[in-house]
């Protein structure tokens, strides 16, 4: 068999098993990458790269070796869900690093910390003073977690007991020029009713409309095309002069309309006021 197809061959086996056990793993393989599921993973990438371009190594041995490798990782964050001490075991703990605002020197020692790392992990999120933190705890991934002072935390609605009406998640309507039905279903509302909304926000027809989301609140937001808002803005700009010309006519006409002197000049100045915006505006709006 020449080498290239053995290689193609291996390569292919190999990236099969390496998806299948990074959907067994499941998403924490990357959400919650602690030491022990780095390794994990360095070790299975460098079997299955090892495995597609070193024939040294059977095919079959490869294969087993990257089974074994993803298995025992599955069978441990089982058995971490069903023991605390297990977990503990495997994943370790978090270690508190400030606790009441002060600095815990040891702990800091233990997980290897500096107070320059200490201070970055802070500013990563959004803290600069130590005096501003009432605890900060390194988790088993690496991230800290933290929690602000009292008085330096946030004010919520909830702080000040002001009540809110609960808002619930948003839902689809349109997606990419296509009414989704199942949605308009359950919310109860009819296509005639969507129809009229997008038209109300520059749309024509439905399929000029890229998403339509609604939220809890019954408000639309309507996105459409690219194409269409260059059609749009050339509209809008046309309409718009139009509108300041009839303005000025208008106030021309008001003032030989009346008889009031007072109210003949203010008409008059406005209508010249007006055709200065005009002047200096009607060379963008063409």
């Amino acid at each position: 068999m020449p080498e290239i197809v053995l290689v193609l061959i291996r390569s292919i086996a190999a990236f099969f098993l390496l998806f299948l056990m990074a959907r067994m793993m499941g998403k924490k393989q990357i959400s919650q990458l602690t030491f022990f599921d780095y390794c994990v993973g360095i070790t299975i990438g460098s079997i299955a790269a090892t495995l597609s371009v070193d024939q040294n190594v059977k095919i079959i041995n490869g294969l087993v070796s990257l089974i074994i490798w993803g298995f025992f990782p599955i069978t441990l964050a089982y058995l971490g869900m069903k023991s605390i001490i297990f977990s503990k075991i495997t994943d370790g703990k978090a270690t508190i690093l400030i606790r009441n605002g002060e600095v815990l020197d040891k702990n800091m020692k233990k997980s290897l910390i500096t107070i320059n790392e200490l201070l970055m992990l802070l500013r990563e999120k959004g803290t600069f003073k130590v005096s501003d933190v009432e605890m900060a705890v390194l988790e088993t991934n690496g991230e800290l977690s933290v929690m602000l002072k009292t008085n330096q935390q946030p004010v919520t609605p909830q702080t000040l007991g002001v009540p809110l009406e609960q808002e619930h998640g948003p839902a689809i309507l349109i997606m990419d020029g296509k009414i989704m039905k199942k949605s308009l279903e359950n919310l109860g509302y009819s296509k005639e009713w969507l129809i009229g909304e997008v038209q109300k926000q520059g749309a024509e027809e439905v399929r000029d409309v890229f998403l339509a989301q609604i939220d809890s609140r019954g408000s639309l937001y309507v996105d459409l095309f690219e194409d269409q808002y260059a059609k749009t803005e050339v509209e809008e700009r046309p309409l718009l002069a139009a509108s300041l010309k009839k303005i000025q006519a208008d106030l021309e006409g008001f003032s030989f309309q009346t008889d009031d002197p007072e109210a003949k000049k203010l008409y008059a100045e406005q209508a010249a006021e007006v055709q200065k915006v005009l002047d200096m505006v009607l060379p963008y709006l063409k």
